[in-house]
């Protein structure tokens, strides 16, 4: 490395600094390793930050100062974790594999507060979950918090869940399990009690510039000439005015969310910093939230930014260099062409985020279900860009936030359809606006100027269970729970990591107790973010009720799931066309098998032709992997109402 230098910067001079600095405790072994890392990681770190910082005049004091924070949380890693590093550097793709399966809750909603979340590990276990995504649990403001994503200390549990040991053995619980720990870490903005934040209103010019302030709304108006409104209902604008110090200051999502100014390397250090310092706690992911939101760009949405990838690539690289058994999630719901270079394009090909969410599939599977017919999500899968093999989607069928109904209007009009109307008709379904319609969902934030309506509403409640049970429709019931298991099935045979929601292995419906809360009542999405009913969960085990049946059935199919090595998440992903509209086909393919999934979604029985299967290399006996029966292809293929296949062709000895 000693022949790349920046101006003066002598990397081989940096690197004897960090050794006989931060590492010169560690063993003569432990020093190598970090030199190694040192050596192949800096060129990816190095790139993204002479783009976002070169030109400064103390560039090489920065790099120096980003180092120290990747040496010194490297010595600070424990035995245990650094041995994990070792671990997953020779099974590189751990995430990607079929046993993947996450779980996301809130963790007072699951179980109280971290040591009954650590007490339900069992829970987790029988139902086959290796991957627990906890929902933001540090320390966020008192009061209004956006579920937490408004944090002010990010050094901190939130007291009402526990203290940081606690995160640290429940880490250590889950990795003994075989279940990876995922946890929020906000990117773009901190609350405003934060300690940055309060040192910036008490006038300290170091703190003023860990964010953007104004004395004026000059070019706050200049900027919002080309922002969108995240939260137009309770939220609208995007800066706030600060009595307390005379300034304005940018707030992308609530007027207690103080958007940082990464601008500033000091900025980058420190969330460096915060990083290694949560995955030395036994992290195993960081969810980092609001990435597309982190640099700003007049004229522009201030999305999606090359720098907002440059500040990721930093990241990625030297954390690869303290902490390399932790990957990234990135929270970017965004359209597919702006979405992949979040995994890495180009020369940041695996050198940006390990996993992103297919918002995209999850929208779709919506779409198809209230239309009753597949042609949109098959044209749109068919049209999106390949994804990098080292990567791996998120999928999910809903989370703990809103539904918006991201149809583009190419892949619409594409179908014959109106992206505008067939959004507007997305929207009227779910919020259960059709006379005689299943969902049971509510309006979340109107934008009367572009006319979306996002929808909140549990899995259950959208896909029919809630209004079947107010009607004590018995046949309505079971269509509901066909609905449920065909979501489930999809997203699970789907490309990535599946994420379960939690309450939705169990069909809760709507829990409409957020409006006794003065500080949820007026965000509906907490209607979907029920707290977790044991009572109901014990019934699992009874075939005679619903919850058992569809906590059995996902079950079943998880177990499934890990046994198709056709699943990895290395295989492609092809939605096919099966010559008929209401029958959704996608081949999973690789040098480890092919699966041909089958989803009807509609609630009349449906037919593939069998020239359809041999044309797309299916033919003579076929094992139905859900099922576990065999299924002839010599005949039209007849499918029951909501029914999903995964087929595989049995090879002869």
């Amino acid at each position: 490395m000693s022949e790349l230098t920046v101006g003066e910067t002598d990397f081989r001079t940096l690197l004897d600094g960090l050794l006989d600095g931060p590492l010169r405790s560690m063993s003569a072994l432990e020093r190598d390793i970090f030199r190694m890392r040192f050596d192949v990681h800096l060129p990816d770190a190095l790139r993204p930050l002479t783009a976002l910082y070169g030109g400064r005049a103390d560039f090489a004091d920065q790099l120096s100062r980003l180092l120290a924070v990747a040496a010194s949380a490297y010595a600070a890693r424990s035995p245990e974790l650094r041995l994990l590093d070792l671990r997953r550097a020779c099974e590189p793709d751990w995430f990607q594999q079929p046993t993947m399966i996450g779980y996301v809750c809130y963790a007072d909603r699951f179980a109280g507060d971290l040591a009954g979340v650590r007490a339900k590990i069992p829970y987790l276990k029988e139902l086959g979950v290796t991957y627990l995504h906890l929902m933001p649990l540090l320390e966020p403001r008192p009061g209004a918090n956006d579920g937490g994503y408004a944090v002010m200390n990010y050094r901190r549990v939130n007291p009402a869940l526990g203290a940081m040991e606690d995160l640290r053995e429940l880490a250590t619980a889950l990795r003994r399990e075989g279940i990876s720990l995922c946890v929020d870490l906000v990117c773009n903005h901190t609350a405003e009690e934060h300690e940055w934040a309060r040192r910036a209103v008490a006038g300290d010019p170091v703190y003023q510039d860990y964010y953007y302030l104004f004395p004026d709304r000059i070019m706050p108006d200049q900027y919002e000439m080309a922002l969108p409104e995240v939260f137009p209902d309770f939220a609208p604008g995007n800066f706030t005015y600060l009595d307390s110090c005379d300034k304005w200051v940018w707030t992308t999502f609530n007027d207690y969310q103080w958007d940082l100014n990464y601008r500033n390397p000091a900025v980058l250090a420190e969330m460096l910093d915060i990083i290694l310092f949560l995955a030395n706690q036994g992290v195993d992911i960081l969810r980092l939230d609001a990435v597309a939101f982190m640099w700003k760009r007049l004229k522009t949405d201030c999305q999606n930014q090359p720098e907002a990838h440059a500040i990721l690539q930093i990241f990625r690289a030297l954390t690869r260099m303290a902490a390399p058994g932790l990957i990234f999630k990135a929270e970017a719901i965004v359209s597919p062409d702006k979405l992949l270079p979040y995994l890495g394009l180009g020369a940041a090909t695996h050198k940006e985020c390990e996993i992103a969410y297919h918002n995209a599939f999850m929208v779709l599977l919506w779409s198809s279900l209230a239309e009753r017919r597949a042609v949109l999500m098959t044209h749109a899968l068919q049209n999106m860009p390949e994804t990098p093999v080292n990567c791996a989607w998120l999928t999910y069928v809903r989370c703990h936030d809103d539904i918006g109904w991201a149809v583009r209007d190419e892949d619409a009009a594409a179908v014959g359809l109106s992206g505008f109307l067939h959004r507007a008709f997305l929207s009227d379904f779910y919020s259960g606006r059709f006379a005689g319609g299943f969902a049971r969902g509510v309006t979340f934030q109107h934008n009367p100027k572009t006319g979306d309506r996002r929808i909140s509403g549990t899995l259950a409640s959208l896909a029919g269970l809630e209004a079947a049970v107010e009607r004590r429709d018995w046949r309505e019931t079971d269509l509901a729970v066909r609905r449920i298991l065909l979501l489930h099935a999809m997203m699970l045979a789907f490309n990535g990591i599946p994420a379960i929601y939690m309450g939705d292995e169990l069909g809760l419906l709507n829990d409409r107790r957020y409006l006794d809360d003065p500080d949820l009542a007026d965000d509906n999405r907490w209607m979907h973010r029920p707290f977790m009913d044991w009572n109901k969960a014990e019934q699992r085990h009874d075939w005679q009720t619903v919850t058992a049946r569809i906590f059995q059935a996902v079950r079943a199919m998880i177990g499934a799931v890990k046994g198709l090595p056709s699943l990895h998440a290395q295989a492609r992903c092809h939605a096919v066309w099966t010559h008929n509209e209401q029958v959704f086909g996608m081949i999973r393919a690789s040098a480890r098998g092919r699966l041909l999934a089958l989803a009807n979604f509609s609630e009349a029985p449906q037919a593939v032709p069998r020239h359809r299967l041999h044309d797309m290399g299916f033919t003579g006996e076929l094992a139905d992997r859900l099922e576990g029966r065999p299924v002839d292809s010599w005949s039209d293929l007849r499918m029951e109402p909501y029914q999903v296949l995964w087929l595989e062709q049995l090879v002869s000895q």
